[in-house]
């Protein structure tokens, strides 16, 4: 499927494209997307889950930011709507971060929250 959907609702950071970008070439599959999902569970009541997917389906949409095809279901998208994700790296771990304006509070790691 893979149209692009208008109009995105969240943002992808150049690092974080550039991060994704590497990830594929490490895989060997150019098909390759970004996914992102919220799924309840995790420490404050939701939690993110980022992987690679080479297909989307009807209830997804698909953005492209940097070169890099960012994929997220219609149940996601409501509760990332606004969001900015991003990928650090300091002393302490490397990972893709998400600034949710719609979390009301988040745990200290990160992986999930509460609205």
């Amino acid at each position: 499927m893979n149209e692009l959907s208008p109009t995105p609702t969240v943002t992808l950071s150049e690092r974080a494209a550039t991060k994704v970008q590497s990830l594929i070439i490490e895989e060997g599959d150019e098909s390759l997307m970004l996914r992102l999902s919220v799924s309840g569970g995790g420490c404050s009541g939701f939690s993110y889950s980022f992987s690679l997917d080479a297909d989307s389906t009807a209830d997804d949409k698909v953005f492209e930011f940097h070169g890099v095809k960012l994929v997220i279901d219609d149940m996601s998208l409501d509760l990332l709507g606004g969001s900015e994700i991003d990928y650090a790296e300091d002393l302490l771990a490397s990972s893709f971060r998400i600034n949710n304006p719609n979390a009301s509070s988040t745990c200290g790691c990160g992986t999930s929250f509460s609205l």
